[in-house]
């Protein structure tokens, strides 16, 4: 397969007297058979980006290298690249084994190792049944299969996914998203994904690289990204739930540091107070996820026990439940301090919560993140 390697790349567009930077100095090396997975925001520049190694889209400045190669002056059918698109781009008038053996035919490949391929793929993704059907006579999930077929028979470089799974609904698009991470493994292919589906980026990809406004926030394997996000934009945008947070400032004390909310305190482990405690009165934001907060009734049933229970009681919070989203095996519960801040915490779908009641809310400071103020203040601890 092949290695891709981005440098500095830029996309200007010019609307009117008015330039928009789509891509802002994208520096990304996707490794051989890995799978890359691009993720961000509607107009993050993701699409855009996938565009520019097609071909499809011509850089305004930078480099792209497939295999060391640079490759922005030549053609995209001549990039031995295959691209799954969001909409299928299957052609209406032509049966499955046209539309997959098209590409093939285009270069003049003999028929007979046409049919071989075309076979074997669709007996790889098993729509061999299909072969004589036109694409209104398939679901969603069979166009898709097909468009993958289509990509697989050309046997290239290096695989680009646009959004393919946007259109299926949410069963389908869990099976298929197992498909292509069982296939790509299968293929030893190397792949650039896109999607604004945090699940999928999750599932899918080896590495994500987590995009805004054209250029890369964070780029990591999925734990990292979640664990240890770099910026308050990357903890806000991924997870789901998302992350909450608090604005505040530093209390440093003689052994351990503390966050001081409006009308909160919550004491920071070690580590923490280890790497803030020269910040003393300045402000800061502390985010934490769902799971790392707990209702008061449910701290002996945690995997914490009796350590959660020996927290300061001023990691304990009164707050007044807002919403409850029943989930199944869980429930997300919005809340709100009387200061007016908001979190969102998960409960046991056991414990009985309404809307206006108040809960008094326990954060385990093992699992906060503190940043720098501001929309993608760096994270400190």
């Amino acid at each position: 397969m092949a290695s891709v390697s981005l440098q500095h790349l830029c996309k200007t567009y010019r609307t009117g007297s008015r330039q928009v930077r789509a891509v802002d100095d994208l520096c990304i090396d996707v490794r051989d058979r890995e799978l890359i997975v691009l993720v961000g925001p509607s107009g993050c520049g993701k699409s855009t980006t996938l565009r520019l190694i097609a071909g499809l889209e011509e850089p305004s400045r930078g480099i792209i290298r497939i295999d060391e190669r640079p490759v922005n002056d030549i053609e995209p059918k001549d990039r031995d690249i295959a691209m799954v698109f969001q909409n299928y781009a299957l052609y209406p008038h032509m049966t499955v084994f046209k539309n997959m053996a098209f590409g093939l035919k285009m270069r003049k490949v003999p028929a007979g190792e046409i049919k071989e391929k075309v076979h074997q793929a669709a007996r790889m993704l098993g729509i061999e049944h299909l072969l004589k059907h036109k694409p209104k006579a398939l679901s969603g999930g069979e166009c898709q299969r097909v468009a993958l077929g289509r990509a697989i028979v050309r046997t290239p470089r290096v695989f680009l996914f646009d959004e393919p799974l946007s259109n299926l609904d949410a069963k389908l698009r869990a099976h298929m998203r197992a498909e292509i991470r069982t296939l790509q493994r299968k293929l030893g292919t190397t792949g650039v994904y896109v999607t604004h589906d945090q699940e999928e980026a999750m599932t899918l990809g080896d590495r994500l690289v987590i995009m805004d406004r054209g250029s890369v926030q964070q780029c990591g394997t999925p734990l990292e990204v979640y664990r240890e996000p770099a910026n308050r934009f990357v903890a806000g945008f991924f997870g789901a739930p998302p992350m909450s947070f608090l604005d505040g400032t530093v209390e440093a004390g003689e052994n351990k540091a503390c966050f001081a909310g409006t009308g909160l305190r919550v004491t920071l482990t070690d580590e923490q107070s280890r790497r803030i405690s020269h910040m003393s009165g300045q402000a800061i934001s502390l985010g934490i996820r769902a799971e790392g907060l707990l209702f008061s009734g449910e701290i002996e049933q945690s995997a914490l026990g009796s350590e959660r229970t020996s927290h300061h009681p001023a990691s304990a919070i009164e707050m007044t439940v807002e919403l409850v989203e029943p989930l199944g095996d869980r429930q997300n519960v919005h809340l709100a301090t009387a200061a007016g801040d908001k979190l969102i915490a998960r409960s046991l779908p056991s414990t009985n919560l309404a809307t206006g009641q108040k809960v008094n809310i326990f954060i385990d400071s093992r699992q906060v993140h503190i940043f720098e103020r501001g929309q993608k203040g760096i994270r400190l601890a």
